[in-house]
């Protein structure tokens, strides 16, 4: 069955699923959550939830999993109150959330603009006994940062020390690109250095994000510095990087000794 869902032949998966049950084999959680995480990944929620309800009419339990991966997909198509409904209905189970799960629960009312609900979980998440990652608070500093509240993106992003964490390559990029957005190019300057005594190395998406912030700051020269940096240690410009690097050569806002680096990406 994984192996038809992996292929999004989900008709070939059920097929499977009902000849188990058709030869006296009971399904049981794994099968269900195999089944579930299919339909979710190809927004058919109405199926997974379908599933879901006959799984507890058998008697079944769904596991930390099987929850998370139907909250996940509730949200993605824009079924919040639903999916925070299924979280109640996993506490009422006793079943334990684990770091994916509010991952997965952060990430998805951000993307619903319930920001306050997410920083409200966020508060709450020590009831659930869970270590915080930098995942969970990449995507609350990234979607703090999207809702203009860079103050509290900052204040996230200088208390991962204290919780025993440091920034990654993405923590970085984002609070860059947030920086950027205000228009506080000194401030990522200052960032970028800091990144650098930290040792963390700035990826394609990092030089992608300063090239086109720059840009969008008017600092062509500095954009084309970069740009060169990025080729220089084997990255490449992105769709959008490239895009727009070609417009301002196009209008002439880029200096023509440019022009050999950028031939190099159409």
């Amino acid at each position: 069955m994984d192996g038809y869902c992996l292929r999004n032949q989900l008709d070939m998966a059920f097929e499977v699923f009902n000849a188990m049950v058709s030869k006296g084999f009971a399904p049981n959680v794994f099968s269900y959550s195999i089944l579930i995480n299919g339909y979710c990944k190809s927004k058919k929620i109405d199926e997974a939830m379908n599933l879901f309800r006959q799984m507890l009419l058998k008697g079944l339990i769904p596991n930390t999993v099987t929850f998370t991966t139907l909250i996940g997909g509730l949200f993605h198509v824009g079924k919040p109150r639903i999916a925070k409904e299924l979280f109640q209905k996993m506490q009422a189970c006793r079943v334990i959330p684990d770091i994916q799960t509010c991952a997965v629960l952060l990430d998805g009312l951000c993307k619903n603009q319930q920001l306050a609900e997410a920083m409200a979980l966020f508060q709450h998440m020590e009831i659930f006994k869970l270590h915080l990652n930098n995942v969970i608070y990449n995507i609350l500093i990234e979607n703090l940062c999207k809702a203009g509240q860079l103050k509290s993106a900052r204040e996230l992003f200088h208390s991962l020390s204290n919780k025993g964490l440091q920034p990654d390559v993405k923590t970085y990029t984002i609070m860059i690109k947030g920086l950027f957005s205000e228009g506080l190019t000194s401030e990522v300057n200052k960032l970028l250095k800091v990144m650098e005594e930290n040792r963390c190395s700035p990826n394609d998406f990092t030089y992608n994000t300063i090239i086109r912030g720059l840009i969008g700051n008017n600092e062509m020269s500095r954009a084309i510095q970069v740009f060169h940096e990025m080729v220089e240690r084997g990255f490449s410009a992105d769709a959008s990087t490239a895009e727009l690097l070609v417009d301002l050569l196009v209008d002439g806002k880029l200096d023509l000794d440019s022009l050999p680096l950028i031939q190099k990406l159409l």
